[in-house]
């Protein structure tokens, strides 16, 4: 076998393989239209929020969240320390929407060495509904929310989750930042579900409460540094899979910065690397480059230049990408295209320095995915209410 008909060989593969996986994802992500109507039975939901900091976004966020189109859900806010700036903001709102159940839980349960599951326990004890939904604080919730997340639900799920979608980009970075969230990661999350590797995706979690508490409870997500890794871990060890919401749920980004972005996507690396370590290993053949290297080296197969080769398999993966953003509505322009190339461009390296280092920092504190730090997290006092 000449080295043109094995390069031959790489590219249709890459280039098949791309396009199921658009096609997966575009059955479950297409923009959809209407109003999901809360069911006639609807059962009470907890909504659990930890908070950080304020964002970008946080008021727009808030109001989301106390504008959800469903008859019985209460909301409780977790904050680690009163110091907190989101803090007054989040008393205002509370205090604006007299009709909604909301508090806010104050103190740091140090249960774990990751600080946003920390700062959740005493949300998920303080909930009494049956079904607890936990979602980031930078999360756009439609009115819909809980009925979609509800309407996931089958009867082997243990968890239904969302995959966050960049939108509202303003900024190069941003745009990158999409690529990644968007075209890329929701893509791969959708058709890996479709394959039957569905996992749990952190930015929203609906729990049927019984099946974390069978699991070991809330403390027991603290056994490994990503709570979402342990969710998905939790559920199988019960036989029950991890499901995901149709048409996910929105992330505004606002401008951000190019070294914000790669923090982000190193971060999240290493904790697949060190949680999932069998499925991350073959992350290094998902960027475009695979296929365009490829369709350069299978030119003379193809009767094609190597230039000409490679530019139309660079065609050819940006523009069925460019399908699954249009049909998903997701945020598409002139610049997508280039924010996807330097995604790619960035992955091999990501995938490197995965492998290399266990450290990251996130929202200021140092943490490593080394399993010793898991076990040497300290106990804390009870919850200030």
């Amino acid at each position: 076998m000449t080295i043109s008909l094995f390069a031959a060989g790489v590219c249709l593969s890459e280039g098949g393989v791309h396009a199921l996986s658009v096609g997966l994802a575009l059955r479950r992500c297409a923009r959809r239209s209407g109003h999901v109507p809360p069911p006639k039975d609807a059962p009470p939901v907890s909504i659990v929020q930890p908070l950080c900091g304020i964002e970008t976004f946080s008021r727009e966020t808030l109001r989301s969240i106390f504008a959800l189109d469903y008859p019985d859900y209460e909301i409780l806010f977790c904050l680690a320390s009163a110091d907190d700036p989101i803090a007054p903001l989040v008393r205002g709102a509370i205090a604006a929407h007299p009709e909604r159940p909301a508090r806010l839980l104050i103190g740091d349960d140090r249960v774990s060495a990751n600080p946003k599951l920390n700062n959740v326990v005493k949300g998920w004890k303080a909930a009494r509904r049956p079904w607890v939904i936990i979602a980031d604080s930078n999360v756009l919730m439609p009115p819909d929310y809980i009925q979609r997340l509800l309407a996931r639900w089958r009867p082997n799920s243990g968890i239904v989750c969302a995959p966050p979608i960049g939108s509202q980009p303003e900024s190069f970075g941003a745009e990158i930042e999409c690529g990644f969230l968007n075209t890329y990661e929701a893509r791969w999350q959708y058709a890996a579900e479709a394959a039957g590797f569905g996992f749990a995706q952190g930015k929203t979690m609906l729990w049927r409460r019984n099946i974390l508490e069978a699991g070991g409870g809330i403390e027991a997500l603290g056994a490994e540094i990503a709570e979402d890794a342990a969710s998905t871990k939790l559920i199988h060890r019960q036989g029950l899979d991890a499901h995901l919401v149709s048409a996910p749920f929105q992330q505004p980004l606002g401008a951000r910065k190019l070294k914000d972005v790669w923090a982000r996507q190193l971060r999240w690396a290493r904790l697949r690397r060190a949680t999932f370590p069998l499925q991350f290993a073959p992350e290094i053949l998902t960027t475009s480059l695979v296929m365009i290297v490829a369709a350069a080296f299978a030119a003379p197969e193809f009767g094609l230049s190597p230039w000409t080769s490679a530019a139309l398999a660079a065609l050819y993966w940006y523009a069925i990408e460019a399908l699954l953003a249009l049909v998903a509505g997701w945020p598409l322009s002139w610049r997508s295209p280039l924010a996807w190339m330097v995604r790619d461009l960035l992955l091999p390296l990501l995938w490197g320095q995965g492998w290399r280092r266990d450290n990251f920092v996130w929202r200021g504190n140092a943490m490593s995915v080394d399993e010793t730090a898991l076990q040497e997290a300290p106990s804390g006092p009870p919850p200030q209410m």
